[in-house]
């Protein structure tokens, strides 16, 4: 259906177009009007269109490596779609789906260079809206990349922390226990030898010293490290959060798809009892048998 001055005046990326200009790209381009559910294009197709969504929904999507459906775009009214395609000449890489009865304006590459001659300063509004699409991309890469939560924290920290979190590590290993102990026992077995002469006689009151000092200042850098743990725990739950949260949003999109199914094959069957199951045949009753009496030997 051709398009019409006053419904292309409407769209943002035409509104700046005079009437000229707008009943020559009206006569143009064409008006699509496509059924709920109705797929505009397919990825793949390499028909050279695309769409300024005039009113309704369109959902246009694609499917990542692990073959999950993935929401590109939602375009508004006045919000156009395909143009990557149409300006590389290439074939879709998205699915484009009308969420409710939507009207659309289809557009090819010679509409796009008379406006374009008509009007150059529509060219920045397609850059505009371009470079949506592009930060829309960009969005999605970044919502569905799950960061390694001790990378996000490792790039966080601190000099003082990371020297915290390598005491707390070292303090706790087998190998400051075995490496004390050893310090321990020298220290007490030179001493004992000296006897006399000894800096530090039996009790030891230098080492209980150094004990001392050392317990009160390993304990807070350990209660640093732990905060530290707390906080990775967070981000490590946060991000748990995030991946049952779009799971369950993968979920909901299935089960609306096996409702969407079941619909179809109900009205499918339908269809079938109505036009191609053969009526059922009428059960023989009292006149029938009054027509064909039956002769008693």
């Amino acid at each position: 259906m051709t398009s019409s001055p006053d419904i292309l005046a409407q769209v943002p990326l035409f509104a700046l177009l005079d009437e000229d200009e707008l009943a020559l790209l009206a006569a143009q381009v064409e008006l699509k009007t496509f059924a709920p559910r109705q797929r505009i294009y397919k990825t793949g197709s390499t028909d050279g269109r695309a769409y300024v969504l005039v009113s309704g929904a369109v959902r246009v999507t694609t499917l990542d490596q692990d073959h999950q459906e993935v929401t590109v775009d939602e375009p508004a009214p006045g919000d156009f779609f395909g143009f990557a395609s149409l300006f590389e000449q290439t074939p879709h890489q998205t699915d484009a789906i009308a969420w409710e009865e939507s009207v659309c304006v289809e557009i090819d590459r010679n509409d796009i260079f008379a406006l374009l001659q008509n009007k150059p300063h529509a060219g920045m509004d397609l850059l505009a809206a371009l470079s949506r699409r592009i930060h829309s991309a960009h969005d999605l890469i970044r919502n569905r990349t799950m960061p390694n939560p001790n990378e996000v924290i490792e790039e966080k920290s601190t000099l003082p922390q990371r020297i915290a979190d390598g005491v707390a590590r070292f303090g706790g290993s087998w190998a400051f226990i075995l490496l004390f102990g050893a310090v321990l026992i020298v220290y007490s077995g030179i001493n004992i030898v000296l006897g006399q002469k000894a800096w530090d006689p039996y009790p030891f009151i230098l080492l209980n010293l150094f004990l001392s000092m050392l317990a009160a200042i390993q304990a807070p850098v350990i209660m640093m490290s732990q905060n530290r743990q707390d906080q990775k725990d967070r981000v490590r739950g946060q991000l748990d959060f995030d991946v049952n949260r779009r799971s369950e949003a993968e979920i909901r999109n299935l089960a609306e798809k096996l409702h969407l199914v079941y619909e179809k094959i109900d009205d499918l069957e339908d269809l079938l009892r109505e036009r191609v199951l053969p009526e059922q045949p009428p059960v023989p009753g009292e006149s029938g048998r009054e027509g064909h009496p039956i002769h008693q030997p």
